[in-house]
């Protein structure tokens, strides 16, 4: 179960939306080669990743920033860039270019540290943009609880799209880092659970000047929590290609 699209078409062209998938596909491909050779994949980790116990020992902080780029497989890469492109353009719709980069920047930045914060000592390198795009996620839930979203439903051969409120999607998801936060071990490495919770919630907080400027609770009592323009519509689209009948 995952969501492929929302119902909230954007207002503009996301180019900083764009560039940012761009930017990671273009990163993890420049050293897609050493996945190879596991001793160079290692250093080249040890150079960029972060480590939550340098940051506690004030070293590498550079590393805050360019872990976001980074990813640990294809599959982790594709994830990210889905969440990424299915909830980014909104907000960016909403702050401005400019605003919005600063914002990714900031809640990846803070993701990190909320990891930190949970793991000091660990020597684990941390990857990816997950922590950057639950900022997204916990933005797009503060301004757009109600819009829907398309969650694919794959159960062994059946397959199924069903719209969801953005609120029911987000909440479930944030529900699930908490309790793996709190199931994992610190330091043994996994998925960064309190990296999600604390870029999450740092999303909501750095989206509650444009919350406000929009209204604060007038803005959710004009648009209902859904989009404040008109949502998409989606049809299946019959298939063009003749059927052949058996005799």
């Amino acid at each position: 179960m995952f969501p492929i699209r929302d119902h909230n078409p954007s207002g503009r062209t996301p180019y900083v939306t764009y560039a940012l998938v761009a930017i990671n596909i273009l990163v993890f491909i420049s050293y897609w080669p050493l996945f190879d050779d596991p001793r160079a994949l290692n250093a080249f980790f040890r150079s960029w990743a972060m480590h939550p116990v340098e940051i506690s020992n004030g070293r590498e902080y550079h590393s805050l920033v360019t872990s976001m780029f980074l990813h640990g497989g294809w599959m982790h890469l594709a994830g990210n860039m889905l969440f990424l492109y299915i909830f980014g353009d909104n907000l960016e719709d909403e702050m401005g270019h400019l605003g919005y980069l600063g914002f990714y920047l900031a809640a990846g930045v803070a993701a990190s540290l909320s990891e930190v914060v949970m793991a000091p000592l660990s020597g684990i390198p941390t990857v990816g943009a997950s922590g950057a795009i639950a900022g997204v996620m916990g933005g797009y839930l503060l301004l757009f609880p109600k819009a829907k979203v398309d969650i694919l439903i794959i159960i062994v051969f059946i397959f199924r799209i069903l719209p969801i409120p953005a609120w029911m999607v987000l909440s479930a998801w944030l529900t699930m880092q908490i309790f793996g936060g709190f199931g994992a071990t610190p330091g043994e490495g996994g998925v960064a659970y309190w990296a999600h919770a604390g870029g999450f919630v740092a999303g909501i907080i750095l989206t509650l000047p444009v919350f406000f400027r929009l209204g604060g609770p007038r803005f959710w009592a004009r648009t209902h929590g859904q989009p404040p323009h008109a949502e998409a519509r989606y049809q299946l689209v019959r298939s063009r290609i003749p059927k052949v009948r058996r005799r």
